[in-house]
């Protein structure tokens, strides 16, 4: 368990274009544990369409093991974001992990000055290792072989596998199966402590259980209160979607919570149409979103 005097959470805000993952990837070139081979542009984004366009969509962290010129072993834990308006939620939404952010304004320093700026001007966590757990659900996203894959930052408490939480917005339980980090690539952890970001698996079977924002803790040990958690996204675009065959209605429902477990800021609901029949009305952030 790493001391929260020597961790520290950031993400990288810019404009477009403006360098953040290219940042991210120096950072994890630089200290991270990828081999050469294993290291490629844009390393910390993963969709297709990211790769495709040059452009960061969904925020992605990453865990960094760091030797500082005190002579200190720091753990950073980095999220990069997107610059896009239309991706500006998951901007918000990463930022109330962080106790800062690191703005890209000027990369002629350095990657070693960036990194002992981060460790002498960004404050450690707080937290109570012997507290109730009480933990953030930052992000979630349906995975083929692992299911429901949680995002959190754990603020009081430790969560270990094995371990019965309970979600307090829906009020669903689950059991831990799977604990880890990001390295960028996933490492399984024995348990998180405060202050501390990683992700978890578990017997998550609905994809609406897990909400963006949402507090996670013990099903037995409850925590006496909820953290404050996001505001909702604000949709500006919105279209209709319809199956073109009324026998697919559930398969194009079950693709939609999926989306909408990938994408906190993608919005739905039930419409009907006498031309179409029964469809999803969904709401976007914007033209590219």
């Amino acid at each position: 368990m790493t001391e929260l005097s020597r961790i520290r959470n950031f993400s990288i805000v810019a404009h477009i274009d403006h360098g953040k993952s290219t940042l991210a990837d120096r950072l994890i070139q630089l200290i991270g544990g990828l081999t050469q081979r294993e290291m490629k542009e844009q390393v910390l984004d993963s969709m297709d369409i990211e790769r495709e366009r040059g452009i960061t969509i969904k925020a992605q962290t990453v865990r960094l093991d760091y030797r500082a010129k005190d002579g200190l072993d720091y753990v950073l834990n980095l999220i990069d974001t997107p610059g896009h308006v239309d991706f500006g939620y998951e901007v918000s939404r990463s930022m109330r992990a962080v106790e800062g952010s690191l703005l890209v304004v000027d990369a002629s320093q350095g990657v070693e000055d960036v990194l002992e700026a981060i460790v002498t001007r960004l404050p450690a966590p707080k937290g109570d290792r012997e507290a109730a757990l009480k933990a953030m659900l930052v992000d979630s996203w349906y995975d083929a072989y692992l299911g429901v894959v949680v995002l959190v930052r754990i603020h009081d408490g430790v969560l270990k596998k094995g371990d019965r939480i309970r979600m307090m917005m829906t009020g669903a339980t689950h059991s831990v199966e799977r604990l880890g980090v990001f390295r960028p690539k996933m490492e399984d952890a024995a348990e998180l402590g405060p202050g501390e970001i990683g992700y978890f698996t578990g017997s998550i079977k609905q994809v609406r259980d897990t909400r963006v924002g949402d507090t996670i803790t013990h099903e037995r040990r409850l925590c006496a209160q909820a953290l404050p958690g996001y505001k909702p996204a604000q949709p500006v675009v919105f279209c209709g979607l319809f199956p073109v065959d009324s026998s697919e209605f559930e398969a194009l429902r079950e693709a939609i919570e999926k989306l909408a477990l990938n994408d906190a800021s993608f919005t739905y609901e039930m419409e009907t149409s006498a031309a179409l029949g029964f469809g999803f009305r969904c709401g976007f952030l914007g033209l590219l979103h």
